[in-house]
């Protein structure tokens, strides 16, 4: 299927354009995927908190350097990571 790439502009054009109840199923449709899109976040986030933990180390009072460098470590298996 081709890709039809429009500007953020354009696309608010199209929107417009549409009837009432059309509009209405767009931004129902884009709600959806922002709720999925916050639920992966918060997911993620528990995640974090929970390995953070089991290095004994408190994710909400780190710093984001300090988060950089956990996430860092956990990706690279070849190092140790900061416990």
């Amino acid at each position: 299927m081709p890709t039809l790439t429009l500007t953020e502009e354009q696309l608010v054009q199209l929107i417009d354009q549409l009837p009432a109840d059309r509009k209405r199923d767009v931004l129902l449709r884009l709600a959806q995927g922002a709720e999925v899109r916050e639920e992966n976040l918060n997911y993620g986030e528990e995640q974090m908190r929970r390995l953070a933990k089991e290095r004994g180390l408190r994710w909400d009072a780190m710093s984001d350097e300090q988060r950089i460098q956990l996430v860092d470590d956990l990706i690279h298996e070849d190092r140790a990571c900061g416990r």
